[in-house]
Parts: C-alpha cells; sequence; structure tokens
C-alpha cells in the first residue's frame, strides 16, 4: 500500500504553496518541482530520510481541526497513565470535537492561564490560531503570526517525541503515520512501534 495515496484531507495545493502560506520552510533542498503536490514531496522527504522535514510539512498541510487532532494525540503521550488532562488539551479537544467560538475561547484561555511547564499549551495555541487571527472575539481583528497554527502543532509533535520511550527515529515515524493516517481521513489512532527486543 502506498502510505502517502488518497490523503483526501490535504488540499490539492503545490506544496510549495501551502509552506509559503505559513511562512514555513524546509531544510531539505527538494529535486520536486515547486508544483509538485504534498503526497509527491512526502514520498521525495521519507527516500530522503528527511522526518523532521515530513512532519513540518504535515502540520502546514493539514487542515486546522485535523491539525490540532494531531497535535493532541501527540500530547497524550506525554500523559502519565491515569493522570488528570491538562486544560489546554481538554480545551483543544474539545474544540476539535465541536469547533465553536467558544471553544476556542475557552483554548484561548487555556493557554493564557497554563503553567510554564505544560507544553500541552501548544494544542490549545494551534487552536487559538486556527482562523490565522489572533483569537476569539477582538482578537479576531487581529491577524496571527503567520503559521501560528502549524508551528504551535509542529513544536508539540517534536517536543512529544522524548517522552514516547522510543528512539528519535520510531518515535518521529509514530508521529508520521499518524499525521498521514489523519490526512486520509482516519482518527491517526496508528500502532505505536515496538522496540526490537522489547
Amino acid at each position: 500500500m502506498d502510505r502517502f495515496a488518497n490523503l483526501v484531507k490535504i488540499p490539492a495545493q503545490p506544496a510549495a504553496r501551502l509552506l509559503a502560506a505559513d511562512n514555513a520552510e524546509l531544510d531539505t533542498v527538494l529535486s520536486s518541482p515547486a508544483s509538485a503536490p504534498v503526497d509527491a514531496v512526502l514520498r521525495e522527504l521519507d527516500h530522503r530520510q528527511a522526518w523532521v522535514d515530513m512532519v513540518r510539512l504535515l502540520s502546514v498541510a493539514l487542515p486546522p481541526r485535523e491539525r490540532v487532532w494531531w497535535s493532541c494525540l501527540a500530547a497524550r503521550d506525554m500523559m502519565e497513565p491515569g493522570a488528570r488532562v491538562p486544560p489546554p488539551l481538554a480545551a483543544a479537544e474539545a474544540w476539535v470535537f465541536k469547533p465553536t467560538e467558544e471553544n476556542r475561547a475557552v483554548a484561548h484561555h487555556a493557554v493564557q492561564h497554563a503553567a510554564m511547564k505544560d507544553e500541552t499549551k501548544y494544542c490549545a495555541m494551534s487552536v487559538q490560531f486556527h482562523d490565522g487571527t489572533l483569537g476569539p472575539g477582538d482578537l479576531a481583528k487581529h491577524p496571527a503570526p503567520p503559521g501560528g497554527s502549524a508551528v504551535a502543532a509542529f513544536a508539540m509533535n517534536i517536543i512529544s517525541l522524548a517522552h514516547t520511550g522510543l528512539p528519535f527515529e520510531l518515535a518521529i515515524g509514530h508521529a508520521i503515520e499518524r499525521g498521514l493516517d489523519i490526512a486520509r481521513g482516519g482518527s491517526g489512532q496508528v500502532k505505536k512501534p515496538v522496540m526490537e527486543g522489547a
């Protein structure tokens, strides 16, 4: 099966255009043409083992709800079993299931009041900036930092890697598989890789 086929949630636009719209750049110098769609660029990045760039591209290519959900799954990797869900993560998950302005306001509030060490605030930040504005209410009159929502989702996925108990290569591979599953219309609940000998 082609992992990069049927990414139905991703806009049929060149990857370069989506990256530029969010003020994002890949570290990898591509041989793909500037007109190449996201699936083609992901294939090339995978071939080059440019996994961080794959996460970066998925963060700008996934639509807002799917992007936030992807970041929420990453945040869940950081939680101890049975631990209380931090308010920013709870707010972000609530927005995914019901993307109202009220739930966006709760996510914004959760960002403002998150503990310094609570890194799940990146999930709520991705909600806050999801439409390119600074947040709910009067904040919607002001533009968010370019690509703010994507940057927050990217950060959440990268930060969570160290909390998975997996080597970097397996951990980031799992994050990418989740993103691809979500891009195909799935839930992102893909099987966690197991270390050899574990």
